[in-house]
């Protein structure tokens, strides 16, 4: 009986191998990287983050597939453990290869990952949260490092929840999301 689950299972994993796309090659971070794609791209931006303000959060979504799909929620886990995992709810629907947006009360998406804590600590700008652009191996690094201006990036792992509303399935998986900072040089 154990070989015959094997059998199955090792069948399983060669099927799910052969269907890999070609894209996928040997190197582990962009593999990675992949698994973590969805069709939906959104931002999310509040002026509270660099004002004394209790302005909102506005997320910006695009969705690049064939079909509706509605961003359900995010969800952000306490990477220190200390507090519960916190829902971002969105309900929001997206077209296909359409955009959407909405408002929500402002929800503490700052704490529970260290990197974003310590760059905030260090008197860096929030300017956006997002699913999309560089590459998670930049994490921690001066991106941009000119005499105008500096980019920084901290790289944190969270659940998306979703429902394709065209084939009527729902979905969760993870996402990267990247915290986009800016701030003037220190000379």
């Amino acid at each position: 009986m154990a070989f015959v689950v094997t059998s199955a299972l090792l069948g399983s994993i060669a099927v799910a191998a052969e269907e890999q796309p070609s894209s996928m090659g040997n190197d582990p971070l962009a593999n990675a990287q992949q698994s973590f794609e969805h069709p939906v791209k959104y931002a999310i931006y509040s002026p509270a983050w660099h004002l004394s303000t209790n302005a909102g959060l506005r997320i910006v979504a695009q969705n690049q597939s064939d079909e509706a799909i509605e961003l359900k929620k995010v969800v952000f886990t306490d990477e220190s453990g200390e507090e519960p995992p916190s829902e971002l709810l969105l309900n929001l629907t997206v077209p296909a290869h359409g955009w959407a947006e909405t408002q929500v009360a402002y929800q503490e998406l700052l704490a529970g990952n260290d990197c974003v804590e310590r760059t905030m600590e260090d008197d860096w700008k929030l300017v956006e949260i997002s699913n999309y652009t560089l590459n998670p191996s930049v994490r921690g690094l001066i991106i941009e490092n000119t005499r105008s201006f500096r980019i920084y990036q901290c790289v944190r792992s969270v659940r998306a929840h979703w429902h394709n509303i065209d084939q009527d399935i729902s979905g969760e998986g993870p996402q990267w999301l990247m915290y986009h900072f800016e701030r003037l040089p220190i000379d």
